[in-house]
């Protein structure tokens, strides 16, 4: 069997060495061969070595993904589920050495305690969807602004433009802004008694 050892640090300083020490060991024992992905990474949210990893575990170029601990390989319980269930679906069997993790199929253990992980990344995600639902309530409750915020442009600006005799197409191309945002920041000035000249 061929695997693919998959290690990660954090940091550029760190090292990979107690990782592949390990996972080279347990390659040697199973008389497997092995290719190696080794990742470095401080606050990047993308990872290009395990792209590259599931990129050619898409197209079987091994047999087996083995990782040192699963927080090396996802970030959360909802992309390690989503990463190993991918790799079950391409027929590769995935082993994370120090916490007795193996998609073996003949493994029900671990089986079981796929769906367990599962449950609990489902679990996980409605708990994040309650919360935000709920301070997006309570902020709307205290007249508080949500979902993205409201760009913020100079309206006194066009109100001035304005009363200097310019037109709203012309006051929008100045400022770069939609005609239709000049028109509504103009008119509810002149509603509001800021500007002095009516809005044609």
């Amino acid at each position: 069997m061929k695997a693919a050892i998959y290690v990660r640090v954090s940091t550029q300083d760190q090292k990979h060495d107690m990782q592949l020490t390990e996972l080279r060991g347990y390659v040697e024992r199973m008389g497997w061969t092995a290719v190696e992905y080794a990742e470095k990474m401080s606050s990047f949210k993308k990872r290009v070595v395990l792209d590259r990893l599931m990129a050619d575990a898409q197209r079987r170029q091994f047999d087996v993904v083995l990782v040192w601990k699963l927080d090396r390989f996802a970030r959360s319980l909802r992309q390690l589920l989503d990463n190993v269930n991918l790799l079950d679906g391409y027929g590769i069997r995935f082993i994370c050495l120090t916490q007795g993790l193996d998609t073996d199929k003949n493994n029900p253990t671990s089986r079981l305690l796929l769906h367990i992980i599962g449950a609990v990344a489902e679990f996980e995600r409605d708990l994040i969807r309650e919360r935000v639902g709920s301070g997006m309530r309570e902020a709307a409750r205290q007249g508080k602004h949500c979902g993205r915020p409201k760009p913020v442009w100079d309206r006194n600006r066009a109100v001035q433009l304005h009363a200097k005799g310019m037109s709203y197409r012309q006051i929008a191309a100045k400022l770069k802004k939609p005609v239709s945002s000049v028109v509504r920041a103009i008119k509810e000035a002149y509603q509001n008694g800021q500007n002095p000249v009516r809005p044609a």
